[in-house]
């Protein structure tokens, strides 16, 4: 007699159904097939060691395991808990049919306790969609299965809690978990706009960038308060809506970035990778492809802290998921999608002593050395930052002022107010939801200027040398600057001040340095 139980696969961020066929027969030791790697087929040791811990016994006639379907890559030892499920029942041991109605998955400890495993969301999610009644897993991760609709999550800690539940199910109980109280803790931020003093400008380029989904680059001395700046950034952003926070989870949960018994990702994400890091661990890949950074930052912040010092390779990579908000990771048997629709803000020093255009302090840097150390970034990747912030440091006499600066909530409420417009103008049109995102025929019809405005935008273009992609970033910008101000068309001042921040572009930044 063939037992089946089921489990899960990951590829990409999804999640493939995988039967588990266990039969014993004559003259076989153990045998596993169906395209195993090495963590599955050491499964062997850790479910002889826990099933004897648990009280229970390893059969002495051979163990055919079939992992279906068998041309699929099975990886990861999270199919420990359904081989030793089928086992037991194969065996005689545990006595039922209802096995087939679950998706069982865990990583067995040698004592028989479960570990938890990468990818329950994802699993959790394919599990539903194929009309499973439930999931059994480790209680660690039965939290955030328990996020989607429909299906019955039961969390245990060891073989032995499992076994029992197929014999008596009330041993067990369906893990419940109130979204609302999750969702209540989406604006608790340690940090806050009104700790800053000073620096209107960089705040209102860093609030258009948030209304519209811009990228940025802030370039400025040591100490300006960049990064201070950027790290403020997700708590002006809009809420993650239930949607995106399901997208946000799978990935971190694919990516084995879940914390344990946590339920689901509700504060956007803000990633800050340093900067020595690879091109694979930045876009993701690797022999089992995993995600990257781009993509744990999926609807968040990937900031890159001293641009300048990333490797020149590892920042060109980011060039096409930048436009396409997603990386295509091609190996030899597999081809996966991840997304990777993120907003890149960026800081530098503006030469490599820092001090170049200082108020106070004078560049040390030989001639030629600003446009030397600008040029670490391509051209390329600088046409698709939509801001070029330039930060200068606070005077003294402004940090010391007692006055409160403006908080997160008040510029948070006008960037909703200006994405729900944005929401409503791009209702039927399926993959776009920003202003950033606007393609060339969305920009002719949203983006029109009257005489003056095309008139202002030309003369910049011609003035500061700018590039057909500048000219477009220019006009999304400009459209977002309208938005905030609760203007149907785009004006004089909205194209002017989105000119403003074009100034760093490589025609008119340190030419003569």
């Amino acid at each position: 007699m063939v037992t089946k139980t089921y489990g899960s696969a990951i590829q990409g961020v999804d999640a493939i159904t995988i039967a588990i066929e266990v039969s014993i027969v004559k003259n076989v030791k153990f045998l596993l097939v169906g395209l195993p790697d090495d963590a599955v087929k050491e499964s062997r040791f850790r479910i002889h060691s826990a099933m004897s811990h648990m009280g229970h016994r390893f059969p002495r006639l051979g163990i055919v395991v079939n992992l279906a379907p068998a041309n699929i890559r099975k990886a990861g030892s999270a199919y420990d808990l359904p081989i030793a499920i089928g086992i037991l029942i194969a065996s005689g041991q545990l006595k039922t049919t209802q096995q087939e109605n679950y998706v069982i998955m865990g990583e067995l400890s040698l004592d028989g306790t479960l570990r938890p495993i990468k990818g329950a969301l994802a699993m959790a999610m394919q599990a539903a969609a194929e009309g499973f009644t439930g999931m059994i897993l480790p209680a660690q991760n039965a939290r955030e299965a328990a996020m989607v609709d429909g299906l019955q999550v039961y969390g245990a800690t060891c073989l032995k809690e499992v076994v029992q539940f197929f014999n008596a199910p009330q041993t067990l109980h369906a893990v419940r978990v109130n979204a609302d109280e999750v969702f209540a803790a989406q604006q608790d931020f340690n940090v806050d706009f009104a700790d800053v003093k000073g620096q209107r400008t960089i705040k209102r380029a860093l609030e258009i960038a948030a209304a519209g989904g811009h990228n940025a680059l802030l370039i400025g001395p040591p100490g300006a308060g960049k990064t201070m700046l950027a790290r403020r950034l997700p708590t002006i952003l809009p809420p993650l809506s239930l949607q995106e926070a399901l997208e946000t989870t799978k990935i971190h949960s694919v990516a084995g970035k879940m914390t344990a018994h946590s339920a689901l990702i509700v504060q956007r994400p803000f990633r800050s990778p340093h900067h020595t890091i690879s091109d694979t661990a930045l876009v993701g890949g690797g022999s089992h492809p995993q995600p990257g950074e781009i993509s744990l930052a999926h609807n968040g912040v990937l900031f890159l802290d001293e641009l300048p010092e990333f490797k020149r390779s590892a920042l060109e990579v980011m060039r096409q998921p930048i436009e396409e908000r997603r990386v295509a990771i091609s190996r030899a048997k597999v081809a996966v999608n991840f997304p990777a629709g993120f907003m890149l803000i960026a800081s530098m020093n503006p030469c490599p002593c820092g001090y170049f255009n200082h108020p106070v302090k004078e560049c040390t840097c030989a001639p030629g050395m600003v446009r030397k150390y600008l040029n670490k970034i391509s051209g390329p990747l600088l046409d698709r930052i939509d801001l070029h912030v330039e930060v200068t440091p606070v005077p003294t006499a402004a940090l010391l002022q007692a006055d409160a600066a403006e908080d997160s909530a008040s510029i948070r409420t006008r960037v909703i107010k200006a994405r729900q417009v944005q929401q409503q103008r791009f209702l039927q049109e399926p993959g776009t939801y920003c202003n950033a995102q606007m393609n060339n025929k969305l920009m002719v019809r949203y983006c029109r200027l009257d005489e003056t405005c095309a008139s202002l935008l030309h003369k910049a273009i011609d003035k500061l040398k700018l590039s057909a992609r500048a000219h477009d970033r220019i006009l999304k910008v400009s459209r977002t600057i309208a938005d905030l101000d609760g203007s149907a068309a785009i004006q004089t001042g909205h194209i002017a001040e989105a000119i403003q921040f074009r100034t760093l572009d490589r025609e008119s930044w340190g030419n003569a340095y």
